[in-house]
């Protein structure tokens, strides 16, 4: 008799999972408390309890071929970054094609979960839904927790004395969707994450002024990058994460500040990292450098105070008759329909073995999908969490014992404050190549390089060289996809489809005559600049 598992939510990380335990004989049950699927990524015009919620002018960070499911590649004519509305038609796609609506409840709330009296032997937990007004108490051998953690908005209002008495506008960036309601209005962002620099940017088209106000700088990433390709197709390839990773840390970062700096120079800008600055993530935004030299956005030091219409900021400058505050300062971790015995959140970080189970309980029956922050897309990284969760629920694979389970937990703590330093923001952050192949591993479908190279020779090169696809982790092993050879071989393909809509004619060959012409006239140019020397 299959397993009956509870999926909670029906967003990116929920229908990957649902899918998952369809592919390994589990019978799921998805609780979605809205009522379609899409989760952050589905829009609307008002904030939701309890769901993501994104402005209208979102654009994503990862491109199409980086971000899709790992046997589900996008289509080839959606663009390379994508809005909302696109990944939301992609979610859809995906779930047609699979059959995965037939397995979700929607307009029904989650209210607990909590371990059945013999969960010691059985793993089986009691879980509490509420559907208009009634609610209903069902018995699983498993629970995916897939609900996001972009829902409780982090206000830190203690970092910012005085705002109690300020007597414009302020709220968190959660709450914000389209910028006509700002019109020659003054604005104050707080933060300098995505959301700050998108928002920021967008408003300072219809703003009177807008002020951008950051404790420490960070890197602007342009999303176009070598030859007009996306940043992660150049970036994202297992050729450079070896060398990276062969590299000590001071020197990656050295590196990785002089490419940055090449776009523009950040200190220039206000965006300039100080010396000792902990790792923050990249953001990107090519629109935030030109609203900056041209006065439409000013880069602010953190606040000192606030009075009753002003802003007092750490370096002296005051700002009057600021309108509205914006809090872009992030989201709280949270679980209010677990028990803290079975999950326990301290300082925005919880303990999971490889950021999906946690480590103490008798049986391996919840898992935590899309609990991280990825440097590339969530997407395939939580389709990756679900694959190997759903076999050790299935009971195909097996947890190490517990001493090796909380070493485990002890050395990634250090790699990640080595790596990304001990700031909120960083908590859940993983280096995706090396995350996905740590994966990979446990359920046998790391791609296996060496012999590609004896076998299969073009698509070795491909796979080592070029960008490191979800699709390479259905090559092989449980869960193979018959089509991820055509579709690693033909990515380049889809990523110029949608940009590609001229095709300009090739200027002609120069003859040998012109040619020799001009080398006669570039050498006699030369020797004139050295004679002159």
């Amino acid at each position: 008799m299959a397993k009956r598992v509870a999926v909670i939510g029906a967003g990116t990380s929920g229908l990957a999972t649902i899918k998952c335990c369809l592919d390994e004989g589990l019978e799921p049950t998805c609780f979605e408390r809205s009522d379609d699927i899409g989760g952050l990524w589905r829009y609307t015009e008002k904030v939701e309890d309890g769901r993501g919620s994104i402005y209208k002018s979102v654009i994503t960070n990862t491109s199409k071929e980086m971000m899709c499911y790992s046997d589900f590649p996008f289509p080839d004519h959606f663009p390379n970054y994508l809005s909302h509305t696109k990944v939301l038609e992609y979610h859809r796609l995906y779930a047609e094609h699979f059959g995965l609506l037939r397995y979700i409840k929607f307009k029904t709330l989650l209210k607990s979960v909590r371990k059945r009296p013999d969960f010691s032997t059985t793993g089986q937990w009691d879980i509490v839904t509420e559907k208009e007004g009634k609610q209903e108490s069902t018995i699983f051998d498993a629970v995916f927790v897939c609900n996001g953690h972009f829902v409780e908005p982090y206000l830190p209002l203690e970092s910012f004395p005085g705002l109690e008495k300020f007597k414009g506008h302020w709220f968190h960036s959660r709450e914000y969707k389209t910028p006509e309601r700002f019109k020659d209005k003054k604005v104050l962002i707080l933060g300098i994450g995505n959301s700050a620099a998108d928002i920021a940017t967008e408003l300072s088209h219809i703003a009177s002024e807008v002020f951008l106000s950051t404790r420490r700088g960070v890197w602007v990433l342009n999303r176009i990058f070598g030859n007009g390709y996306p940043w992660d197709i150049v970036y994202s390839t297992r050729l450079k994460n070896c060398v990276r990773n062969s590299l000590p840390t001071a020197i990656v970062k050295r590196i990785g500040a002089r490419n940055f700096n090449q776009w523009f120079n950040h200190a220039n800008y206000g965006l300039g990292m100080h010396e000792g600055d902990q790792w923050k993530e990249p953001i990107a935004n090519e629109e935030l450098p030109s609203r900056i030299i041209c006065g439409c956005l000013v880069i602010k030091s953190s606040v000192r105070e606030f009075t009753e219409t002003s802003v007092i900021f750490d370096d002296g400058t005051v700002e009057k008759d600021i309108d509205v505050v914006i809090l872009a300062t992030g989201y709280s971790i949270s679980f209010p329909f677990l028990d803290e015995s079975v999950i326990k959140v301290v300082d925005n970080k919880v303990s999971l073995f490889k950021s999906v189970f946690p480590p103490a309980l008798e049986k391996p029956t919840l898992a935590f999908i899309g609990l991280i922050l990825p440097i590339a897309a969530l997407m395939p990284t939580a389709e990756m969490q679900a694959r190997w969760a759903t076999r050790v629920i299935n009971g195909l694979k097996k947890l190490p014992p517990l001493n090796e389970i909380m070493e485990d937990i002890e050395k990634k703590n250090k790699i990640l404050i080595k790596r990304f330093g001990t700031t909120r923001g960083c908590t859940l952050l993983v280096d995706y190549i090396e995350y996905m192949d740590e994966i990979a591993s446990e359920i046998d479908v790391k791609p296996n390089i060496p012999h590609l190279f004896l076998t299969d020779p073009k698509l070795a090169l491909e796979v080592f060289l070029g960008p490191c696809t979800p699709c390479q982790y259905r090559l092989t092993g449980p869960g193979k996809w018959d089509g991820a050879r055509t579709a690693i071989l033909t990515g380049w393909d889809r990523i110029l489809k949608p940009t590609r809509t001229r095709v300009a004619k090739k200027l002609p060959k120069p003859s040998l005559p012109s040619l020799l012409w001009f080398l006669c006239f570039l050498a006699l140019f030369v020797s004139l600049l050295l004679f002159n020397f």
